[in-house]
């Protein structure tokens, strides 16, 4: 068992106090974390201010080599970073777990690096000659949540240290271990300060969208967080970025094909054992095919091992927490009260670990629990319906905008009435697909923003244009 420090300034800061991460599989001890305190916050910020004098007048060839190199240090370390991350996060190495997370975080890393952001000249004649210039904002804070860690934490890092800003980032405290060694791994690579690390309670991560040093807060995470951490920017009147919670709805038109589809369709919904804000959390399914696409999930379902992350056959996990799991179980059990059909899972097995079946509830409707709140986790509701502009009317009835899919034979088709969904992003005959070309973010109440892509860097500067 190894007790984890911060990271300050490049330096290895010790704590008074220290708080457990347990491993969801089977409840073992994996390590301490660090238990910051608003002084270590402020050290923190300090030392990343500090750094973002020179970091951010370092030259464009030389922050893109530094990203690139940050990669190759992932590439490098990916082994430990994938163990340790299974062990606190509870995902398998295998499969679409920890490797393919670690792969995920060194793809993005190279190919931001290459990403570029050119003055643009907006007038050159004898009138005047004009430009915009993008430049860095400062210190920019991120918040992390624990389904992802050491990915979307390279969501918020790299593109921030790609265009000369500093970081305080805050793991969730259900998983800071592995960013805590990914970032100790970054500073081997970096200047001090440019990337710094701090754990802890949630109100860690309230002082830092209060915090008169930062600049910028980067967020991942629920919508009722969002709204808190939106509302205390405003004091300092921060930039936010914010990728919130999502419902995310798919309609399955009545020429689609079950068996070829089912594949697809399972996946979109339980990459990462349904905890990801873009899996596809709502399915609406033509009546006239709808017994066939539940036969063809259920299925699928049979084939797909579950258990600790640690051994190799498991391509799924369990919960990562108790809140989320108990969350889960309650979703369920109110669905079966209201009259929904379980067809597979939907009973907790027991035993060590927040282990829960993949369940598959038949017979779901709108305003039950299960299908209005996102459920987070491995049980997806299959909602009946005969009318494609009515099942286009629900999927849109939600607060949430960040995903939505549709499926069927006919692309063109598909594509006009994907257009039609209210969200970021939308996929046609698969679901949650991202790439880091492609900007991402949601409408509605599931965020501000995007990521990703030249748009995505974009959002870590600000516009300055010069005159002549």
């Amino acid at each position: 068992m190894t007790t984890f420090q911060l990271l300050i300034g490049g330096k290895s800061v010790a704590t008074a106090d220290h708080f457990d991460i347990k491993n969801p599989s089977t409840g073992e001890l994996v390590g301490q974390a660090p238990s910051a305190t608003p002084a270590d916050l402020d050290r923190a910020v300090a030392a990343a201010r500090t750094a973002f004098k020179t970091w951010s007048q370092t030259s464009d060839a030389d922050r893109k080599a530094a990203c690139h190199a940050i990669g190759m240090a992932l590439e490098q370390h990916a082994d430990e970073l994938a163990r340790l991350l299974t062990l606190e996060q509870g995902k398998p190495l295998n499969g679409m777990g920890s490797r393919f997370e670690l792969g995920g975080a060194q793809a993005w890393t190279h190919f931001t690096a290459e990403l570029e952001l050119p003055v643009e000249t907006l007038q050159d004649n004898a009138k005047a000659h004009i430009e915009l210039h993008r430049k860095p904002i400062g210190v920019v804070g991120s918040i992390t949540p624990w389904n992802w860690p050491l990915m979307i934490a390279v969501w918020h890092i790299i593109p921030a240290v790609r265009t000369g800003n500093t970081v305080v980032i805050k793991p969730s405290p259900y998983t800071p271990l592995s960013t805590i060694r990914m970032v100790e791994i970054m500073n081997t690579v970096l200047p001090p300060g440019v990337v710094n690390v701090v754990t802890g309670p949630d109100d860690i991560g309230a002082r830092m969208s209060t915090h008169p040093g930062i600049d910028k807060i980067v967020f991942t995470g629920s919508i009722a967080t969002g709204r808190k951490v939106m509302g205390s920017a405003a004091g300092t009147l921060k930039r936010v970025t914010l990728e919130l919670g999502g419902n995310d709805a798919g309609i399955v038109l009545p020429d689609a094909d079950p068996k070829a589809i089912a594949e697809g369709l399972f996946w979109g919904a339980f990459i990462n054992n349904g905890q990801t804000c873009a899996a596809l959390k709502r399915l609406y399914v033509h009546d006239s095919i709808y017994d066939a696409v539940c036969n063809a999930l259920v299925e699928v379902a049979k084939n797909v091992p579950m258990g600790d992350g640690l051994d190799e056959k498991n391509v799924l996990g369990p919960i990562q927490n108790k809140m989320q799991y108990d969350k889960v179980v309650r979703l369920v059990e109110e669905a079966k009260k209201a009259g929904a059909r379980i067809l597979t899972g939907g009973t907790a097995p027991g035993g060590p670990g927040y282990f829960y079946p993949i369940t598959l509830i038949a017979d779901a409707k709108d305003g039950m629990s299960i299908v209005d709140q996102e459920q987070f986790g491995p049980a997806l509701p299959i909602i009946r319906y005969t009318d494609v502009e009515d099942a286009l009317a629900r999927a849109n009835a939600s607060d949430n905008g960040l995903g939505g899919s549709v499926w069927s034979a006919d692309p063109s088709q598909a594509k006009s009435l994907a257009q039609r969904l209210e969200c970021g992003t939308a996929w046609i005959n698969k679901h949650g697909a991202i790439q880091p070309n492609a900007p991402f973010g949601g409408v509605k109440s599931s965020g501000i923003g995007v990521e990703f892509g030249t748009q995505g860097l974009e959002e870590y500067t600000t516009i300055q244009v010069v005159h002549q």
